[in-house]
């Protein structure tokens, strides 16, 4: 699951997703019928037990805010080097389009690989509600399933 790059609430914290209004963890959980805990190493836990890794497109990058929208001089993460070393993944999942279009400026497509694009759980993207979301995410959980 790649987003694009930590919001400030997330680097505040330390934390992938800690903007209370976020929805990517009550999403996460909620494909498996699930409550997100309350303690984020359970969340991380759970999220691992079930075979998704978190990372963001970007190392490094300027914005202002947590707008994603704004990102500029961004310098992307290994990701090349990280599908290198684990030759597992099968899927790359975007948090939004944001995350997509970065992954496409710095990275090939691998054929190999299957990609999904995810609606924003970002509060910033409020056009589609918990429940529209959830149904579009539910791909990741088909994939998940399907290995």
């Amino acid at each position: 699951m790649l987003g694009t790059l930590p919001g400030e609430e997330s680097l505040r914290r330390v934390e992938y997703y800690a903007h209370p209004r976020n929805l990517f963890w009550p999403i996460a959980f909620g494909l498996f019928g699930m409550n997100a805990p309350a303690s984020y190493a359970e969340r991380v836990s759970f999220v691992a037990s079930r075979r998704i890794a978190l990372w963001d497109v970007c190392a490094s990058g300027e914005r202002r805010a947590s707008a994603d929208a704004t990102i500029r001089r961004e310098m992307p993460n290994a990701i090349d080097g990280l599908i290198a070393a684990h030759p597992g993944i099968r899927a790359i999942a975007f948090n939004g389009s944001g995350a997509r279009q970065l992954y496409h400026r710095h990275f090939t497509p691998r054929p190999e690989l299957i990609y999904l694009a995810m609606p924003s759980t970002s509060p910033a993207y409020a056009s589609l509600g918990f429940a529209d979301k959830l149904a579009r995410w539910s791909a990741l959980r088909d994939v998940l399933d399907a290995e």
